[in-house]
């Protein structure tokens, strides 16, 4: 795959305001932060076919005609496209009390005349972080709007807002959600670099404003994301999003106003490891700005031995990938998910069990020692919630004891591994109430037996000898597990590693992982014992003896 595009290419044309926007912005607007600053705008013939499609219209006739085909929109491409700056011109234009961007009746050929402005806009220009940079979206606009001389003065540009000369409209910088008075109010709005978008409160804020878009019926609103692709299992915005729209293409979802944009290096078409083949997939990923991009520059990144080469494919030859630092690979885990299997009654299993008991998580997971396939039986997170005055969260204990008891009368528990640390005096009570030999303290503080306890659940995933139940939770705390490295090194001399958050008080949980790789240890562990395994009877058939 090239490029994906949906919808796909149309029989016939739709009308679209897409032409009267560019021009619109090549008069009156100049490039951003760059080597081009200050320059009068310019768009490139791809930029343009984007713009007629973010604004086509329904048709003369049609019961929606002339509103917006498109109420949202993503566009995922390669580093260097200049996305955030494209979508700081079509802010600046949707923000214009005289740009075209809304329809305003039919011409006498039976065209959109030309387009009229949005009363009072709302634009949020969200990001992932607080510091709004020359990089993203809302400072891009800043600067625009700051060195464009036909514009300037119809605008009170400020650090984090810009505000028509009059006050009946307004862009703002955002790094969350809207607050609820703003919320309901949007006419346009962007997601900046979506790939990043994968903390909770960035994901609901998501969510929640895109329900929101219909509430501004006359204005019609739309939404836009910019992204390049996303790294799988990081559980963000920009992977969702590809999800969603790979569903639609494939007819498993149906959205007639969402459009879609990726373009890509083919996966396995190029030879990454030599100059000519990393150097035609850049090409590839690049399309029209391969005219105007140094090339040769970014081919010969991969030439650095040291170089995180999933990065850069997944930056320049924009391909989802996973980061080289990320535990474990969730493209291979989903390939093992058996959605809808479950354990048998009276299956002989064993249990993993991790968390803390006031931050983070805390998790269960059987595995089927027969069957190699494990379920997500109880997890327990901690809200994203600012903690005021009064108690703090904290796992409810009671709960936790409530399913390991179901899952013991359920099947036939071999053993319990479970991480001691704050529950020591639970994990206790339940050797004395399920049996020492049952209920085993596994302490994952052990360096080098933890590296091995996930080297070996690591090798099952890449082996297919494990299997699981698609549990979505599952796989966000697989996708948001980094490896830590450790002093050790295994027999063949590689680094081995243990697994940890992308940084320290991350809100990212990791405990489903640990908690999967110490169900799959207890299980190794039982299939030395010869513990769940059908052993062949006396009357059936013995491998023959060669002599």
């Amino acid at each position: 795959m090239s490029v994906l595009a949906i919808p796909g290419p149309d029989k016939k044309p739709w009308p679209t305001l897409g032409d009267q926007v560019a021009d619109w912005i090549e008069d009156n607007l100049v490039f951003g932060p760059g080597d081009l600053r200050g320059d009068p705008a310019r768009l490139d013939d791809e930029k343009r076919a984007v713009l007629q499609r973010l604004y086509e219209v329904f048709p003369k006739g049609h019961a929606h005609a002339g509103r917006r085909r498109y109420r949202r929109a993503a566009i995922s491409l390669r580093k260097g496209w200049a996305k955030s700056e494209v979508a700081a011109w079509i802010a600046a234009a949707e923000l214009h009390p005289k740009a075209p961007v809304r329809f305003n009746g039919w011409d006498t050929k039976g065209k959109p005349a030309y387009g009229a402005g949005v009363s009072d806009p709302y634009i949020p220009l969200v990001a992932y972080t607080e510091e709004q940079s020359d990089e993203l979206v809302y400072g891009a606009l800043k600067a625009i709007l700051e060195l464009s001389p036909r514009v300037r003065g119809d605008f009170d540009i400020g650090l984090e807002r810009v505000l028509r000369i009059g006050g009946d409209g307004k862009a703002v910088a955002l790094a969350a959600a809207p607050d609820a008075r703003d919320g309901a109010r949007t006419t346009f709005q962007v997601f900046d670099e979506t790939h990043r978008f994968t903390l909770l409160r960035l994901k609901q804020a998501h969510r929640t404003m895109l329900a929101n878009l219909p509430k501004r019926r006359i204005a019609d609103p739309w939404s836009l994301e910019i992204t390049t692709s996303p790294a799988p299992g990081e559980g963000s915005v920009a992977e969702d999003t590809m999800e969603y729209a790979k569903a639609v293409f494939e007819g498993r979802a149906s959205d007639s106003r969402f459009f879609f944009f990726h373009r890509q290096a083919t996966d396995g078409a190029h030879d990454l490891e030599t100059p000519a083949g990393v150097r035609d997939a850049v090409l590839e990923a690049s399309g029209p700005v391969a005219g105007w991009s140094d090339i040769d520059g970014i081919a010969d990144q991969w030439k650095d031995p040291t170089a995180d080469r999933a990065y850069l494919q997944r930056v320049w030859l924009n391909q989802p990938v996973r980061a080289a630092e990320r535990a474990f690979d969730v493209v291979r885990w989903d390939e093992l998910a058996k959605v809808g299997h479950v354990i048998p009654l009276k299956a002989v299993v064993t249990l993993g069990f991790d968390g803390a008991k006031y931050h983070d998580a805390t998790a269960l997971v059987a595995t089927d020692i027969l069957r190699g396939f494990q379920a997500l039986i109880g997890c327990w997170e901690k809200p994203f919630v600012d903690e005021k005055a009064g108690r703090p969260w904290q796992v409810p204990e009671a709960d936790v004891a409530q399913v390991l008891d179901a899952a013991f009368q359920r099947w036939n528990v071999w053993r319990l591994y479970a991480d001691p640390p704050y529950w020591e005096t639970t994990v206790a009570g339940w050797a004395g109430k399920y049996g020492e030999e049952r209920v085993v303290s596994w302490s994952t503080s052990r360096t080098r037996k933890m590296a091995e306890c996930l080297r070996g659940y690591t090798n099952a995933q890449k082996d297919g000898h494990l299997s699981h139940d698609g549990n979505p939770i599952f796989r966000r705390h697989l996708g948001n597990s980094f490896r830590k490295a450790t002093p050790f090194v295994d027999e063949n001399g590689e680094r081995m590693w243990t697994i940890q958050k992308e940084r320290s008080g991350s809100p990212n949980k990791i405990d489903v992982a640990m908690a999967g790789a110490l169900s799959w240890e207890a299980r190794r562990d039982a299939l030395i014992e010869g513990v769940g395994v059908k052993k062949p009877s006396v009357y059936e058939t013995r491998a023959p003896v060669t002599l």
